[in-house]
């Protein structure tokens, strides 16, 4: 026995027809969703690569700073001669704040 489409009122024929259009819409927006999911995560990877990496350039620039400023402190003490600071009359140069 053969389907004949000809037999098969109109009214169930659009609502099929309702149904297969939104099956597609449906597919389309969970498509979608999906991929802009994938797009934040993808995003919020690279953030937080460059923001590690940023943080990590910052930490080793001021633990090299320290090692340089602890090597600097450690020469003799001839390294840096001190030079005498000019009075500024009656007070000197630097005031303790509780005198």
């Amino acid at each position: 026995m053969q389907f004949d489409l000809s037999a098969v009122e109109t009214a169930t024929m659009v609502f099929i027809g309702t149904l297969v259009f939104a099956l597609v819409l449906v597919a389309f927006v969970l498509t979608a969703g999906f991929l802009a999911l994938v797009m934040v995560g993808v995003g919020k990877f690279a953030w937080f690569l460059a923001s590690t990496t940023l943080l990590t350039v910052v930490h080793g620039i001021n633990h090299g700073w320290d090692r340089l400023v602890h090597h600097a402190s450690t020469g003799s003490p001839g390294d840096f001669q001190g030079q005498p600071s000019p009075s500024t009359g009656s007070y000197p140069r630097v005031m303790l704040g509780d005198s």
